[in-house]
């Protein structure tokens, strides 16, 4: 596929052919996926622990401010195909152990009503902090759990968090996607994956980049065009405001934070081009990794890329539009760049394994990353669960 994809690519181009378009180039890769099988849920769930494995390199990357200095570290290496994303290098972050949580949560109480799975998540969550040596677990999650009373009837219920703005609700709800993946279910997947991120960052900043990552991921098994996806995130954002004043829970409080997460997607949609969804994305002429840890620089909260709800599904979903089928053009510009590169790596690579599976994807990459069985099995089952009920 990949030698197909250059190869239209080239001809499509507007220097060669000038009626063709981009568009065009999106409608084939679309067409070129495969229909989804059980194997695209392993390697969705695989490729987010190797997104988020490869973006961490045990703490040294994620926390490298230049994606530059990444790339060039990399070829040091011999290129990302040389590279064995395995312990003792390469363990997985808090982001992979928490979707894990989210995975098994949802295997768990696939049968109950949406208290019983909501306190099976707080669970899960509050399980996970247990395996956090090394894994560089964020504030705001390892307060929020330690907040979570899952044996009580309300425990999964936290107060409102005016700092409750991170990405850590973000990182680990794409297999909320995989669960709810058929359209008709979109109001399961808004009330899971709302809830499921203000367990620990309750304010719309986080916990909207939960519903953004969960939503991609159900787009990525629709066969959705990559370029909708943002305008499909708009359009479902009312219903989730809705969804907010219906649980009656620090409606305000949450009402008032709202702006920001919309505006700043709705900022980015235009300056791609991509508001209305039809349309063909739009990249800067120059746009390597200086150019974009800038830009990335520029859609944060606080200047940290990729740290927050808002920008960690928003650098993944632009590193998505703008790889089509190829793996290491994906992982360049969502996991090798300055800033939380291993939240933005644990999306974008879950979401393009939906679509992809292991095409063009090095068996080192993944053969032996840290809980592969555990990935797997979770993908299996929500595959199950996802078909038949």
């Amino acid at each position: 596929m990949r030698f197909q994809w250059l190869l239209f690519k080239r001809l499509t181009s507007t220097t060669v052919f000038p009626k063709f378009s981009a568009r065009s180039l999106c409608v084939f890769a679309v067409q070129a996926m495969d229909p989804v099988t059980v194997d695209h849920y392993r390697s969705a769930m695989v490729l987010s622990g190797v997104g988020d494995a490869l973006g961490y390199y045990n703490g040294s990357w994620e926390f490298c401010h230049s994606g530059p200095e990444i790339l060039e570290e990399l070829q040091e290496m011999g290129g990302l195909d040389k590279v064995k994303v395995e312990l003792p290098d390469w363990m997985v972050s808090d982001d992979t152990v928490m979707h894990l949580a989210t995975a098994e949560a949802l295997m768990e109480a696939s049968a109950k009503d949406r208290p019983i799975l909501f306190l099976t998540l707080a669970k899960h969550y509050k399980e996970s902090m247990n395996d956090m040596h090394g894994r560089a677990e964020g504030l705001t999650s390892s307060e929020g759990c330690a907040k979570l009373k899952p044996n009580q009837s309300d425990g999964y219920i936290i107060p409102f968090n005016t700092r409750g703005v991170g990405c850590g609700a973000a990182m680990r709800a794409m297999c909320i996607g995989l669960r709810y993946q058929r359209p008709e279910e979109v109001d399961s997947l808004i009330a899971v994956s709302v809830e499921s991120g203000r367990m620990t960052h309750h304010h719309p900043t986080g916990y909207l980049g939960s519903l953004a990552s969960a939503l991609f991921t159900a787009y990525a098994i629709q066969r959705k065009p990559v370029r909708e996806w943002g305008a499909g995130l708009m359009s479902l954002l009312p219903r989730a405001q809705q969804y907010i004043k219906d649980t009656g829970r620090h409606v305000q409080e949450n009402l008032d934070a709202w702006p920001y997460f919309t505006e700043k997607w709705q900022a980015y949609l235009e300056q791609r081009g991509i508001s209305d969804g039809t349309s063909d994305p739009t990249f800067p002429q120059e746009y390597g990794p200086k150019e974009r840890d800038d830009f990335y620089r520029t859609l944060s909260f606080s200047g940290w890329a990729g740290a927050s709800g808002h920008d960690a599904p928003m650098i993944a979903y632009d590193a998505l539009l703008a790889s089509g089928d190829s793996w290491e053009e994906l992982c360049k510009r969502s996991m090798f760049h300055g800033g939380d590169s291993d939240s933005t790596g644990v999306i974008a690579g879950c979401c393009w394994g939906a679509m992809y599976g292991y095409k063009g994807v090095h068996e080192n990459n993944y053969k032996n990353v840290e809980y592969r069985s555990r990935l797997e099995k979770a993908a299996e089952e929500l595959y199950n669960l996802s078909h038949t009920t």
